[in-house]
């Protein structure tokens, strides 16, 4: 432990909530924090069913600390988002505050692009017609509500019901297809193609329990979903269909996602670790553990300090983060068991890597945001020629390549 307990990790800034007066009540909290895929806007969740999207870029350069700040000993920027809009070139994205209705538990970023067609065959009678640039929002209520906003205005474009309790997740699949699935606690997750002006798809149903996130592969072929009762769940999104379970875990697991290559998925539990898994061949190749020495298996699945809340992938695939309740967020490579760096995070509950992997964003109950430089290093040749085999290759077919057998274990990720 104290190998990286100076590592400490880089504190670049906090995005704050006005002050009112029911603060200290439930429903303040930051259950989600996102970055739109091409980088312009970060959306935050800030408590009692506000939403606020903010330019990244000009969020990032609020947090820079100026010459004289330094000068004068000052840290990093400490902001409230109260109403920044101030002068605006035009053609700049504009900062937008919404009212969602209701408790946001889920966010995610939807982007557009209409060479990826919708599966419906009536397509000419849609109410939307989304074009390239189309940003879309969507967020999930404590109503069991989905709305969908548009990114660039701020206004409401759909609603979406069906499920019968808190959406407590939403990811929509990175191909541009705008296909969605909401993660509930009515145990269930539900595909929405909004190409087909939202028409739900299909129910997923195998979960017992509260589902309480999920991700799409890089290729958008296939879905993890996680939730209480120890489960993960990897489905085939042409199919509709559960491909095969995870066993692993000793708790409840409530986050997950897939490395950039998708030869790669990283879950977390409440049983103090996050497990990474190859998805092809159901194999753990690491566990990190966040409790020294690894309790058994029986504490692990009871109530314990170390309940890990979120973890992400930063998009080298090389470096996750992690944040749990022993308030800390951490930064792992992938070649390490340890942590690489820390940092302090009172009641943090969810993580986010920014697009291009320079920047996490922390969420925590306060429904303030925290911001983190990531840790910085030069991948090698050999993991970027990984990263490339691995996106178009699945394992088992990495062992079929004429190569040496140690070449395999690499790109096989079983040097972990």
């Amino acid at each position: 432990i104290s190998k990286f307990l100076d590592c400490k990790a880089k504190f670049i800034g906090e995005l704050v909530p006005p002050v009112a007066p029911f603060d200290q009540k439930s429903g303040r909290e930051t259950w989600t924090v996102a970055f739109a895929p091409d980088g312009s806007y970060f959306a935050w969740s800030q408590g009692h069913r506000i939403v606020r999207l903010i330019p990244w870029k000009k969020c990032l350069a609020s947090f820079s600390v100026r010459k004289e700040d330094q000068s004068s000993g000052a840290g990093p920027r400490r902001l409230s988002r109260q109403n920044s809009e101030g002068s605006l070139l035009p053609g700049e994205p504009r900062e937008h505050t919404i009212d969602c209705g209701d408790i946001v538990w889920g966010l995610a970023f939807g982007s557009s692009v209409p060479e990826k067609q919708s599966r419906c065959v009536n397509i000419e009678w849609h109410r939307f017609k989304f074009g390239q640039d189309q940003l879309l929002l969507a967020t999930g209520l404590n109503n069991g509500r989905i709305k969908i906003w548009d990114v660039y205005t701020g206004k409401l474009l759909l609603n979406l019901m069906d499920h019968t309790d808190i959406v407590r997740d939403l990811t929509f699949a990175p191909d541009g297809s705008l296909v969605l699935v909401s993660a509930s606690r009515d145990k269930t997750l539900r595909v929405w193609d909004l190409k087909d002006d939202g028409n739900m798809v299909k129910v997923l149903r195998g979960h017992q329990n509260w589902v309480y996130c999920s991700a799409f592969s890089p290729d958008s072929s296939v879905l993890c979903s996680v939730g209480a009762g120890k489960a993960v769940f990897l489905w085939d999104m042409d199919k509709y269909t559960l491909i095969r379970k995870l066993e692993g875990h000793h708790n409840d697991v409530v986050s997950c996602e897939f490395s950039p290559d998708g030869a790669l998925l990283a879950t977390a539990s409440y049983d103090t670790r996050v497990i990474m898994w190859d998805p092809h061949t159901a194999t753990i190749l690491l566990e990190l553990g966040h409790l020294f020495p690894p309790p058994s298996p029986i504490f692990a699945g009871g109530a314990n300090d170390r309940w890990v809340r979120s973890v992400a992938f930063c998009h080298d695939g090389r470096h996750i983060a992690s944040v749990t309740d022993d308030m800390l967020v951490r930064f792992w490579s992938i070649d390490e068991k340890s942590p690489q760096a820390i940092g302090p995070l009172t009641n943090g509950l969810c993580c986010a890597f920014s697009t291009n992997g320079s920047v996490l964003a922390a969420g925590s109950r306060d429904g303030s945001v925290h911001f983190w430089a990531s840790p910085r290093s030069i991948a090698s040749l050999q993991h970027l020629c990984r990263l490339t085999l691995r996106r178009v290759m699945p394992t088992q077919q990495v062992y079929t390549l004429p190569i040496p057998f140690s070449m395999h274990d690499y790109l096989a990720y079983r040097t972990l």
